[in-house]
């Protein structure tokens, strides 16, 4: 499978674990970007002082609980940044709670996914995220709009 690197934000190592675990056993063999918190994340997507910003990768899967910056605050700079905006976002989450998904929709996450707890079921979960974001999903240019500016 390919069509692009992914960006995982996640800081438990052991979700972390077991989400590569899942995409290799699923035959996902895209390169993997970890992010162990939010800052990490930006710094990866934008840069930062001296250091450019990566290609912007295929999918994001964003967990919401993180250290130094929260989950919807990365998922609301990528939507706030031409460079970003029409990345994939799926939130990958152990979050049930009726508000955070609200509030991800809200700030454009494509898809709110809450983690298995069982392997079989997480590796399922990877297989069709792989399937769908990396094989089926289709996204505009990053190098050009999709549609020509509103004439004034």
């Amino acid at each position: 499978m390919h069509r692009g690197r992914i960006l995982l934000v996640d800081d438990n190592p052991d979700d972390v674990a077991l989400t590569l675990r899942a995409l290799k056993s699923n035959s996902i063999t895209n390169d993997v970007v970890v992010a162990e918190d939010g800052a990490q994340a930006l710094e990866f997507l934008f840069g930062s002082p001296g250091i450019p910003a990566a290609q912007a990768p295929a999918v994001v899967l964003l967990d919401l609980k993180l250290p130094k910056v929260g989950g919807l605050e990365v998922l609301q700079r990528i939507r706030a940044d031409e460079r970003t905006k029409w990345v994939p976002v799926v939130i990958l989450t152990s979050s049930d709670e009726q508000a955070d998904m609200a509030e991800g929709y809200s700030l454009g996450a494509n898809s709110y996914i809450r983690k298995p707890v069982d392997f079989i079921e997480f590796s399922e979960v990877a297989k069709t995220l792989g399937n769908y974001w990396l094989l089926l999903n289709q996204t505009p240019s990053m190098r050009q709009p999709p549609w020509p500016p509103d004439a004034e």
